[in-house]
């Protein structure tokens, strides 16, 4: 009876070891080509990642605007202290302000000419906030493909060994090939996924901005409409 109950156990722990998977192992001996596709998606990932977190401050530091900064504005410009009005966008670092400034840099020229002022500027700000995001995009494409591309290397190796072996299929060999390939292809949609997530949200606080820009831009023109 005992005699059967370590046999059982036996049995059990080495059922156990052989289902035992170790991701890093799995990596290092992936082969060269392996290796190297691991190595160019957490390139790809770290620069993600960088992108994010320093477009992620910027647009947040962007979308911080006083709200008296529009008041005081109107108050200079009804009181014609332009000058007053320039050295307050001047002071005040963020898109907004530097909108409004354009436009007062335009007083006294066309309605048009100031809006138009305006619109080019708005342009700029835009830009200088989307800068790099398209890599995310890139990225987020980029990385799964990169991946796919090494399970399709994986999977050649192994269908070479197998076929260098004399034509006798050894399962081992077969899943330790398997396992490998599919190892690039959860790294390249891990990477891939994270890219396409992190570019979204970018977005999405990108849109949020220049919708204060735009709002406190037509309420700078409603100014020059009404003065008073």
């Amino acid at each position: 009876m005992m005699l059967f109950i370590q046999e059982n156990l036996d049995g059990i722990t080495a059922v156990s070891d052989e289902k035992t998977l170790s991701i890093y192992k799995l990596i290092m001996e992936s082969g060269t080509g392996g290796l190297m596709i691991i190595a160019l998606l957490f390139v790809l990932l770290a620069i993600a990642l960088y992108i994010y977190f320093e477009r992620f401050f910027a647009i947040k530091a962007a979308a911080k605007v006083d709200e008296n900064f529009m008041n005081q504005i109107k108050d200079f410009v009804s009181d014609g202290k332009l000058e007053a009005a320039t050295e307050l966008c001047n002071v005040t670092d963020s898109p907004t302000s530097r909108l409004i400034g354009k436009g007062i840099s335009r007083i006294g020229k066309p309605l048009d000419d100031i809006n138009k002022a305006i619109e080019n500027s708005g342009k700029l700000e835009v830009y200088k906030l989307e800068r790099n995001v398209s890599v995310l995009a890139t990225i987020a494409g980029a990385a799964p493909m990169i991946g796919f591309l090494g399970t399709v290397i994986g999977m050649i190796v192994a269908i070479h060994e197998i076929a260098n072996s004399g034509g006798q299929i050894d399962i081992k060999l077969l899943s330790d090939g398997l396992y490998t390939a599919m190892t690039t292809t959860v790294a390249g949609l891990i990477v891939g996924i994270i890219a396409y997530v992190t570019y979204n949200h970018l977005v999405v606080r990108t849109d949020k901005v220049v919708y204060q820009m735009e709002a406190k831009s037509v309420e700078f023109l409603d100014l020059l409409n009404d003065p008073a």
